[in-house]
């Protein structure tokens, strides 16, 4: 949700490759998919990488659920970052607003403007976009069971959501969600694994800043390792894809440096138990 100086993202997705990150997630809403798709074919006139290796996700926004706007909107994304195909695209939210220009439109009292929507139908759009080579998988974003419910048991489903981006930390664990997911092969891609910002724009500021956490600093300590570090180690050992955000180099190379170390059943727990069922996010919309 936050906008950052012109160029600041180009650098940071830079020095991601370079450090040797691969899965860059993006969305349209972030208004900076143009210094990502920048970043990207400068590293590989380089010779850094090839397209092959970087995994890039893109996200249909809420006013774009109609069927017929889905391709056209991924085709946008791809023109913005000049690449061919992304490697997933997935719904942003079950939710749709008014179509159009307006990204939040609201009404003369400031209220969203909503939209009545198929998922179903948006869903099947997506599988044509797939089936066009224009993505290699499709997936979804903050669903919850009955959503990916309603998606896995639709009549003539050709391909089923390989991933769902929710909210997913030490703080907000998912264990049943994730248990669901597990089940059906969708995989886990857990957003705001190290908490939050303090934004109060978007941000439940109420809830603890994660990373003071005292059992994932005093884990970190044995293994001389960042709370941070810790928080994100515990995600990829069960399973969950972290997307850590950072524009701060040395703390984008500092994230990446959790292949080193592993986290005892007994310390897995110990985190496991630190679960309070909040949200940072809270999606007020």
């Amino acid at each position: 949700p936050c906008q950052t100086p012109k160029g600041t993202c180009l650098e940071s997705v830079k020095i991601a490759i370079d450090t040797g990150y691969r899965h860059i997630d993006g969305a349209f809403v972030y208004f900076n998919e143009h210094e990502v798709g920048q970043a990207i074919r400068e590293k590989i006139a380089e010779g850094r990488i090839k397209r092959e290796d970087i995994f890039y996700c893109g996200k249909l926004w809420n006013t774009c659920h109609p069927p017929e706007l889905v391709r056209p909107t991924l085709e946008k994304t791809l023109k913005i970052l000049q690449l061919d195909y992304v490697d997933l695209y997935i719904i942003e939210l079950p939710m749709a607003f008014k179509p159009g220009d307006a990204i939040y439109p609201k009404d003369e009292n400031g209220k969203f403007i909503y939209h009545e929507t198929d998922l179903c139908a948006t869903w099947e759009a997506m599988e044509a976009c797939k089936d066009a080579g224009l993505v290699k998988s499709i997936g979804v974003s903050n669903f919850n069971r009955r959503q990916l419910e309603m998606i896995l048991n639709k009549p003539g489903l050709k391909h089923k959501p390989v991933s769902n981006q929710v909210e997913c930390h030490p703080y907000f664990t998912q264990p049943k969600l994730l248990e669901f997911c597990r089940q059906h092969d969708i995989v886990i891609v857990g957003y705001s694994p190290l908490g939050t910002s303090r934004d109060e724009t978007w941000v439940n500021v109420s809830s603890p800043p994660l990373l003071k956490d005292s059992v994932l600093n005093a884990i970190g300590k044995k293994y001389n390792k960042t709370a941070a570090q810790i928080a994100l180690r515990f995600n990829i050992q069960r399973g969950v894809v972290v997307i850590p955000k950072s524009f701060n180099p040395q703390r984008i190379r500092e994230n990446f440096q959790i292949f080193d170390f592993s986290l005892t059943e007994k310390e897995m727990k110990e985190i496991e138990a630190l679960n309070k069922n909040v949200r940072y996010v809270e999606l007020l919309m």
